[in-house]
Parts: C-alpha cells; sequence; structure tokens
C-alpha cells in the first residue's frame, strides 16, 4: 500500500519552495500522493494573514494538474488549533493499514518536544524531516534519542509499516519565504518566479495582502 504524505502549513501563499520540496518527496520515496493541508489556526505561528478560503484556493491553483498532488481542507472545517496529532488521529480512522508520513522542515523537527502531545505522532505516522543546508539533526536531548530509536536510512522502511520511523530527506534549497512574498505584494512589486502565475492571479484580484502585510 503506497504511502501518503502529509504535508500541512499555513501555505500565506503557497509558493514554489513548498512544491518543488512536495514534489521532490513524491518522486524520490515513491510516496502515492503528497496531501496539501493548509492550516486552520496555527498553535505555534501568528494567524494568517489570508483567509482560509483564499488560502485554500490558492493551494488548489498551485497543485491542479500535478500528478500526486492532493488538496485536504480537514483543518479548515475544524475549530480550534489545528494539532498535528488531531489530524493524524482523523486520517489514521480513515486509512487504519495505510502508511502515512508528516513531512516537516528540519526547524519544525527541532522544536518538535514544544508540539501538542508530540510523542503520539510516530504512533500515527511516519515523520519524514525536509533538510536543507545549514541545519543540523539533533544528536543529544530528547531528539537525539528518538532519532537512534526511530532513525532510518532505509526508504522501504517507510512503506513497510504504518507509523513509527523518522527519515530526513536532503531537498534543494530555494530561498523563497512567504513572508518576502507578501511583503513584496505589499509595496507593489512582481512577486512573479517566486510562485506559480495562478496564484500571484488569486493574490491579485482578491488583493488579500495589499497594506496587510506585517512581516
Amino acid at each position: 500500500m503506497s504511502v501518503m504524505g502529509v504535508f500541512g502549513g499555513t501555505f500565506d501563499p503557497i509558493h514554489f519552495g513548498h512544491l518543488r520540496t512536495a514534489f521532490e518527496m513524491l518522486q524520490a520515496l515513491q510516496f502515492g500522493e503528497i496531501r496539501f493541508m493548509p492550516c486552520g489556526s496555527p498553535p505555534h505561528r501568528e494567524f494568517p494573514h489570508a483567509d482560509a478560503k483564499l488560502r485554500l484556493e490558492m493551494v488548489r491553483v498551485a497543485t491542479e494538474g500535478h500528478y500526486g498532488f492532493v488538496v485536504d481542507d480537514r483543518e479548515l472545517q475544524r475549530d480550534g488549533p489545528s494539532y498535528s496529532v488531531d489530524t493524524l488521529s482523523a486520517l489514521r480512522t480513515e486509512f487504519p493499514l495505510r502508511p502515512i508520513a508528516l513531512i516537516i522542515g528540519m526547524d519544525a523537527f527541532l522544536n518538535l518536544p514544544t508540539w501538542y502531545h508530540w510523542r503520539e505522532i510516530l504512533q500515527l505516522a511516519h515523520i519524514v524531516v525536509a533538510h536543507r543546508p545549514g541545519w543540523r539533526a539533533p544528536d543529544m536531548g530528547p531528539l537525539g534519542e528518538l532519532l537512534r530509536d526511530r532513525g532510518t536510512h532505509r526508504v522501504s522502511d517507510l512503506h513497510q509499516a504504518k507509523a513509527g520511523q523518522i527519515y530526513i530527506h536532503d531537498v534543494t534549497q530555494l530561498e523563497i519565504s512567504s513572508s518576502d512574498i507578501r511583503e513584496l505584494v505589499t509595496m507593489g512589486r512582481d512577486p512573479r518566479f517566486l510562485l506559480p502565475d495562478a496564484v500571484s492571479g488569486v493574490i491579485s484580484k482578491s488583493g488579500c495582502y495589499v497594506k496587510t502585510c506585517e512581516d
């Protein structure tokens, strides 16, 4: 049974850094799909600038027509903070036997012990860490211990078990950030080549970042 990758974020807006990471994961790790899951109410960062409807539309137009990319809006439909453990629990109920992999950046992984019920996540899914130059995996503390116990260098382990492994995967470094894009738009500049044209069209039509960006 193919692995389902779960790629969450505010996607405020979604850009080529997000899309390239997901595409490389899909291909290199031989996932069956990558589910883009816009966050409703992020517990660890400021509230999104664009509303849920617009962010969902941007993710949909960015991923439309790309094989293996799926949009899942369940976090936008749920009240309260968008805790990953709740999302993964719901997915596990729907897909009791399918391997599921939560995709996060190394920066998020280093903060994993601050997440709500973080130790339960590996009971529900694998964790795949998108590694970029400049970040180093921890070798001490709770995360160092976790990597020694659960870390793997074999992609096959993600396919043979439905949860419980941590895999670190190098991805192409694209120095693009959503906050920089919002600032460009606020300044009246064109964010072309940082994100899909269709996403830029949604931003332009809605005016969602005009005079509202606070980097």
